[in-house]
């Protein structure tokens, strides 16, 4: 790992730790983020991309083996769909605890996703916590697929810009969503 991305995550952290919004690559597209369990910086998100906040936002994590304390029901054929996706995978659990109550949806489910991409698993490591991963769009404008598609107003609105990939011009796409029942039933939110 090069300094530079060591020097962005240290920085990051920072800011995440004080309760900041970073702006930052996931393994899918460009992402606002924050601790996961911190009401006041989900909230500032919200605002930042002017949604409403009955939409609800999911967190990265950077291994598996930490589902278990956030979603205490936890169904085991989870762990086969995340080796299995040969795309990264967002699942929806249902009472994922341990998190800010803004970010779950009405039902009470969280998206989770175990991120495989450098920076954000190193970087959900390094915090020892979930992070908000989150388009970097105002709500309702198009999500951007790289760093130059962001919008001067979200660049202006967080705390800390990672620099880490800002160069890098290949298109990403979303995630996969499914929610899955503690019973273990599936259901394909977006493919």
């Amino acid at each position: 790992m090069n300094d530079q991305i060591k020097e962005d995550i240290k920085n990051a952290c920072q800011v995440l730790r004080n309760g900041g919004v970073i702006l930052y690559p996931t393994d899918t597209i460009w992402g606002l983020g924050c601790d996961a369990a911190n009401s006041e910086a989900v909230r500032r998100i919200f605002k930042i991309k002017q949604r409403e906040d009955s939409k609800s936002m999911l967190m990265l994590l950077d291994s598996d083996a930490k589902l278990n304390s956030y979603v205490p029901e936890f169904p085991d054929v989870a762990y086969d769909l995340i080796d299995l996706a040969e795309k990264p995978l967002t699942i929806v659990y249902d009472n994922v605890r341990y998190v800010a109550p803004e970010l779950k949806a009405e039902d009470g489910s969280v998206g989770i996703r175990i991120t495989k991409e450098l920076f954000s698993k190193e970087l959900c490591a390094r915090f020892k916590g979930g992070i908000v991963s989150t388009s970097a769009n105002i709500s309702g404008a198009p999500s951007p697929s790289k760093f130059t598609d962001i919008s001067k107003e979200i660049l202006d609105a967080v705390d800390y810009v990672v620099k880490y990939r800002q160069d890098d011009n290949s298109s990403a796409k979303p995630s996969s969503i499914i929610k899955l029942g503690a019973s273990g039933q599936v259901k394909v939110i977006r493919e």
